[in-house]
Formats: structure tokens, sequence, C-alpha cells
């Protein structure tokens, strides 16, 4: 029975990307073929040769929200913020640090327009909450919010880097707010090259999957199987759809930019009948010996230690088997190795 700790390797910290690169599409790219092993040291912009005439990309097309905010206790404490989903009543589920001490009703100075009244405390720091005076989660954030990067980006919290951070923490296909994470797999595409992949006659749809909590939660439980994902909202379009069955008739492969897309191609597979639109909630996890249905291979990031995203990169790299971890930490051994960047901000891998 797999462990956590099985997905553990070590990593330099000056590895870890602080910064996007110069250009988006320049970042390294590290191929790895499951049948034999090899890896292969490339970059992104090459990834139209790559790839096959026929093949399909499958987008995730989540816009991350400014979801991180700074409310204060009529006391003057500060608490901080993590915007999480509104419901249709107006209604926030938010993550407060250093909300110990509230109370059920109490209301906190959110910037200089409103207040936060907090409704309801949940577990792990959860509450629910609603602006006073009402107004649409985009429109207060968009006021009071910054970019919600990941704990291990340092920023010094200058307007300058958040303004920046706003627009590379994003990608260029962004169009349906509701991400407090952005699919990081997706940052590395240009206008420039999406325009080169299609001339190539390599396809491309797009998906939704507003990457939510699970994203900075770590695996606590012993085992993999005990291990429970929060769920996500995604959307497979009827454009997705035909899309994916054009390929599967020509024969070209379903290539799932992200883990992300990877949960909802594997999601929509489980559901009962044949392939269609449709909407919901996901919490599935993908760890071995899980197979794959849907994907055929994946663009990804390099994924910390011990999380689930590395889990399901692992099964991908062996689908029904486990043979895959060993695969997978064999091939970031090489990468810290090589000197390739990690993480948000770092390079990307070719998985086929």
């Amino acid at each position: 029975m797999l462990t956590p700790q099985d997905f553990n390797y070590e990593l330099p910290e000056a590895l870890i990307a602080q910064h996007p690169g110069t250009a988006r599409d320049t970042c390294r790219l590290l191929r790895l073929e499951r049948r034999t092993g090899r890896l292969g040291d490339h970059r992104f912009d090459e990834l139209p040769s790559l790839l096959r005439r026929g093949d399909l990309l499958v987008l995730n097309d989540t816009a991350v929200v400014p979801a991180k905010f700074v409310a204060h206790r009529p006391t003057g404490g500060r608490i901080e913020g993590l915007f999480l989903r509104a419901d249709d009543e107006g209604r926030w589920s938010v993550l407060l640090r250093g909300a110990g001490r509230c109370r059920e009703g109490e209301a906190l100075a959110l910037g200089e327009r409103w207040r936060l009244i907090l409704l309801r405390r949940g577990a792990e720091g959860q509450w629910q909450v609603r602006p006073d005076p009402p107004a649409p989660a985009a429109t207060v954030l968009d006021a009071v919010g910054s970019t919600p990067l990941p704990p291990y980006i340092h920023r010094g919290g200058g307007g300058a880097e958040d303004a920046s951070d706003r627009q590379s923490y994003q990608t260029v296909f962004a169009r349906a707010p509701g991400a407090v994470a952005a699919p990081t797999a997706g940052l590395h595409f240009t206008e420039a090259l999406l325009d080169r992949l299609a001339a190539a006659g390599i396809e491309r749809t797009t998906v939704t999957l507003h990457v939510g909590l699970g994203t900075f939660l770590p695996v606590k439980a012993a085992t993999l199987g005990e291990h429970r994902m929060h769920s996500e909202w995604y959307d497979l379009p009827a454009g997705a759809v035909e899309a994916i069955a054009r390929t599967r008739a020509g024969g070209g492969r379903i290539v799932a930019v992200g883990t992300t897309a990877v949960r909802v191609l594997e999601s929509a597979a489980r559901r009962e009948g044949p392939l269609a639109p449709h909407s919901g909630w996901t919490d599935i996890f993908l760890y071995p010996p899980c197979p794959f249905a849907l994907t055929d291979a994946l663009i990804t990031n390099f994924h910390l230690p011990a999380s689930t995203l590395i889990m399901l990169v692992a099964a991908f790299c062996d689908p029904g088997g486990t043979a895959g971890r060993e695969m997978i930490l064999g091939a970031y051994r090489q990468a810290v190795q090589r000197g390739y960047r990690f993480y948000s901000y770092g390079d990307a891998m070719l998985i086929v």
C-alpha cells in the first residue's frame, strides 16, 4: 500500500522558480517516453514538432481570481484570507488565517468600502462569510484582492509585483473566472505558439476546472486510499466532446495540458454512458495503480513532493500499475541534476 512518503524527493531550494522566465514558451521541456523511460531535453516552443498531426490539446480555460485579501477586526487585528468560491446567494467560502478568536456574527473591515460578515465557522480555518454591502465576488476581489501565489513563491507585497503576477500567473486562453491557483502547465503557451500548433495540424479544445483549496492541502492520510480530495467545479462543453470524438476517430492522441485537464477528462470518462457534455463537481483522486481512459499524453510542470499532483503524474506513467512512481521520481532526479526550474513558474514536462 503506497503512502505519501513514497512520493518524496530532494529538491535544492535554488531550483524553486520565484519568477516566470523571460518568455512563456522558451522554458525548458523534459520529454519522458513512458514505454522506455527515455528522457529528452527540449524547449517548450519545440512542441509542434514533438506532437503529431491529428493530436488534440485539451486546455483548461479557468481564470485565476485575485483571491488573497486582508481584513481587520474592530480591535485592529489582521486577518489574512483566501477566497474559495461564492454560492448563488452571495455567500463566500473562504480560508481565514489568524481568525482563531473571531466569532460568528462579527464584522471585519475589508478595504474601504466593505465589511465581511462572519456567518459560520467550518473546519481547518474555513468560514462562510458575506460581503456587506452585497456585491459580486469579482467586484470586491478586483478592488481588494491580490494574486493567490503558492506559499513557496515569496513576494514583498508591492503593488507593481502583484500587477506583474496578475498577468503572468494567468494563461493566455483564460476565460472563466473562478480558480484560486493557475493551471500552471498552460502558462507556457503564447498566442504565437498556439498558431504554430494549429498550422502543424494539432487541434485544441477547452474544458474548465476551477482549481480550489485542494491545491494547497497536503496529504495527511497514512495511505493514499484514505485521502479525500476537496471537490472542484468543472465543465465539459459540447465542443470538447465533439473534438475528442473526431480525434479518436482519426487516430490522434488526447493531450491533456495540465493535471486539471486530466481530472476533467477522467472524471467525465467515469460517468455512465457515452461521453456527453455536462458540468458538475469532482473529487477524483488519481494515484497508482489507477487506469486512464481518455488521456493519452500529458503536458505538466514539476510538482511538490508527496503532493496529489505528483501522485497523479506517477499514475499516468504506468496506468493500472505502480511502476510509474519510480519512473517519475527518476525523471525528477534527472531534472534536478540538469538544473530544471520547479513548480508553478518553473519548466515543463511532456509525458507520452
